[in-house]
């Protein structure tokens, strides 16, 4: 048997499913961020989830093939024009499969 990690799921196509949670730290909020994740990660097909913080960061539920939320991740790197990120923390996790679609909190 392949061992392909931790936190991850093989499938015979050869997708590997994860999840990520995924927090975005600097001028990210009142900048149309949340719709430039949604767009991001529609574009790619990853499911999930994208909200603001109380405390000002933007908190992403991810899940889908690894490589497509890599991808997610580097557009979220950079952000709308107005934004500024500052940090980019990435939790991997197992897959729930409880997502239909991305949707805005």
């Amino acid at each position: 048997m392949v061992d392909f990690g931790a936190h991850s799921s093989y499938f015979p196509d050869g997708i590997m499913e994860v999840g990520a949670h995924i927090v975005v730290k600097g001028y990210v909020q009142g900048v149309g961020f949340r719709f430039y994740v949604y767009r991001a990660a529609s574009s790619l097909h990853v499911l999930g989830t994208v909200e603001n913080s109380p405390n000002g960061d933007v908190r992403i539920v991810a899940e889908g093939d690894r490589s497509l939320i890599e991808e997610l991740i580097k557009a979220v790197k950079i952000g709308p024009r107005s934004a500024k990120v500052n940090d980019v923390a990435v939790r991997w996790t197992e897959p729930q499969h409880k997502f239909q679609e991305f949707t805005i909190l």
